[in-house]
């Protein structure tokens, strides 16, 4: 399939799509014969895994090493448990961060 109809699949835009290839986060499958880039549905489907880890938050590079492990089948799901673990505690952080802004600014707001 083109880029085009890749990114309506994944829900990325092109300019997206052409960076995470460029970058290597997901591989073209080929090029048409006028040099648009093609991609399967294995593509689609690690285009989609990368879109949900940045949604949730993950870095690129917290992005690849989850779809190295992702792409390892002798990955250990303790490796995967232990990153997601490790995100989890600091998205905790980060929410208790922002409780504590929201009381201050509400504060502010009522004085």
């Amino acid at each position: 399939m083109n880029i085009s109809d890749a990114a309506k699949k994944s829900e990325l835009p092109v300019k997206t799509i052409r960076y995470y290839a460029d970058i290597g986060l997901v591989k073209e499958t080929g090029r048409t014969a006028t040099g648009y880039r093609t991609y399967d549905e294995t593509a689609v489907k690690r285009l989609i895994f990368v879109r949900r880890s940045r949604e949730f938050g993950f870095s690129i590079s917290q992005t690849e090493e989850l779809l190295t492990l992702y792409s390892d089948e002798k990955r250990s799901s303790a490796e995967v448990k232990a990153i997601a673990q490790k995100r989890l505690l600091e998205i905790e952080t980060k929410q208790k961060e922002l409780e504590i802004l929201r009381k201050e600014l509400s504060n502010l707001v009522q004085s």
